[in-house]
């Protein structure tokens, strides 16, 4: 084979690949089907509620209710994969604090109809905090917690500037570098059609944050979860372990940690 039939058909190879992950590429950033999280006994009650969004499209929600108008509200905006069953250790957890959770999942996720998009996530978030204020919770009383992917979207509302705070786990700088980091050979920046650039704007959030991080994660790295902590404004906390990969270990330090914060009052 000549060598210019040898480039030619290495060059053609990597465009089809190239072509392949550019078509695909919503499909390997959502999985609604991947199981990676810990499923445990549900140890909470709580109420199955559906948030509308456009085009009578209707969101599978968990809410643990305790008292939307005087106590705050978490409201948790899960990863890329699984389903809301597979947050429950984590919820197991949070419930033990005198808060009200709201923890929505995503179009396509749990059953859920619709495409998951960078703007549609962000609209799904919307309208979970929208259906939260028609029933009396003031966006004070909000706490945004985003988990992985999630965190995306946490920072996308925090700009807002109007929540109670913020809780980041595992977060990326933008999904530009996250995807670099997995594909190297790939020339991202310019297939990537859902950026959440979180870099960018963490810069614009002025409520109190926390960001949770783990040094063995091997998803994000944990010099994304530092950087963004470095960009933050005051007041920020963090929460940075050795031992913990992508998925925190929601032991008694961690949930100490979530504990002050969300007793934290700057004023």
């Amino acid at each position: 084979m000549k060598i210019s039939t040898l480039i030619f058909s290495v060059i053609l190879v990597y465009l089809i690949v190239v072509a392949y992950m550019y078509l695909n590429q919503r499909k390997l950033l959502y999985l609604p089907s991947e199981n990676n999280y810990l499923d445990d006994q549900i140890q909470f009650k709580y109420q199955e509620v559906f948030i509308e969004t456009e085009n009578n499209l209707r969101l599978k929600s968990w809410i643990i209710e305790k008292d939307l108008i005087n106590k705050k509200t978490l409201v948790f905006f899960h990863g890329n994969a699984g389903n809301l069953s597979n947050r429950t250790y984590k919820l197991n957890q949070l419930n033990k604090f005198d808060i009200n959770i709201i923890i929505l999942a995503w179009r396509s996720f749990s059953g859920n109809n619709g495409e998951p998009t960078e703007n549609n996530l962000y609209n799904d978030a919307r309208k979970t905090i929208e259906w939260l204020n028609t029933r009396g919770v003031k966006n004070k009383n909000i706490i945004l917690y985003g988990e992985s992917l999630g965190t995306g979207v946490a920072v996308e509302l925090g700009q807002m500037n109007e929540f109670g705070g913020i809780i980041l786990e595992s977060p990326f700088t933008s999904m530009t570098s996250a995807a670099k980091n997995i594909y190297p050979w790939l020339p991202v920046k310019y297939l990537l059609k859902d950026k959440y650039d979180s870099e960018k704007k963490i810069k614009n959030i002025k409520i109190p944050i926390l960001i949770m991080h783990g040094k063995k994660d091997n998803i994000v790295p944990f010099k994304m979860g530092k950087k963004l902590y470095d960009l933050a404004n005051n007041p920020k906390f963090f929460y940075f372990t050795e031992n913990d990969d992508h998925m925190m270990t929601f032991d008694e330090s961690l949930v100490n940690t979530i504990k002050n914060f969300l007793t934290f009052n700057p004023q």
